[in-house]
C-alpha cells in the first residue's frame, strides 16, 4: 500500500510493517486500510480495570536538589505542583495525544523519590481506571508533566538538568492482561 506523506514522499506501510517484522496482527491500529489515521473503535469491548504504571527521572546538580527539599525554589513548593500539574496532564491526556480516547480516570497518583547521593527525583505515576481501554498514555503523560514542571520551577538555578527515560513500567487489564517491563 503506498501513499504520500503529508511531505509528498511516498510512504510503503506494507514494507514499513514487514522491515519491522510485525505480522498482519500487529500492524498500527491507528491507521486505516487508505494509510490515514483514524480513532480505534472501542464500543464492543467490555469494562475491565486498567492499571498503568509509568517512571521518568530529573537529573539536576546537587545544589538544586538540596534547594528542592529545603523549600529554597523561589516560584514555591516544586513536588507539591510537580504533582499537581502531573495530575492535571493525565486527565487532559485526549487533548494532548491524538485519537487518544477520552476516559474516566479513578485514582491517578504520583510518587516522588529523591536520591541525594545521585541528583535525581524518580517520578512513578499509578493510573487506574474501569474502561474499555488502556491508561498507558495517560500514566506516561503525567510522568512527563511532573518532570517538566520541575524543570521549569528549577531552571533560574539549574539550566542543566535533564529529564530522562520516560516509559511505562507495568500495565494490566484488557485483551493483553498482565504486563511488567521492569
Amino acid at each position: 500500500m503506498r501513499r504520500k506523506s503529508t511531505r509528498g514522499l511516498p510512504i510503503d506501510l506494507d514494507d514499513r510493517t514487514s522491515k519491522a517484522g510485525l505480522t498482519a496482527e500487529d500492524r498500527l491500529t491507528h491507521i486505516d486500510e487508505a494509510g490515514r489515521p483514524h480513532m480505534v473503535d472501542i464500543t464492543g469491548k467490555p469494562d475491565t480495570f486498567r492499571m498503568a504504571v509509568a517512571r521518568g527521572t530529573v537529573r539536576m546538580q546537587p545544589a538544586t536538589y538540596r534547594l528542592i527539599r529545603q523549600g529554597g525554589i523561589a516560584k514555591g513548593d516544586v513536588l507539591a505542583a510537580a504533582q499537581l500539574a502531573g495530575i492535571m496532564a493525565a486527565k487532559r491526556t485526549p487533548d494532548l495525544i491524538p485519537l487518544c480516547h477520552p476516559i474516566l480516570l479513578e485514582n491517578i497518583d504520583i510518587e516522588f523519590s529523591p536520591d541525594e547521593k545521585t541528583g535525581t527525583i524518580e517520578i512513578t505515576t499509578t493510573v487506574k481506571s474501569s474502561g474499555k481501554t488502556g491508561v498507558e498514555m495517560e500514566a506516561m503523560t503525567a510522568t512527563a508533566v511532573a518532570a517538566l514542571t520541575i524543570y521549569d520551577m528549577c531552571k533560574a538555578v539549574d539550566r542543566g538538568m535533564k529529564i530522562d527515560n520516560i516509559r511505562l513500567v507495568k500495565k494490566s487489564g484488557g485483551k493483553s492482561g498482565q504486563i511488567e517491563l521492569e
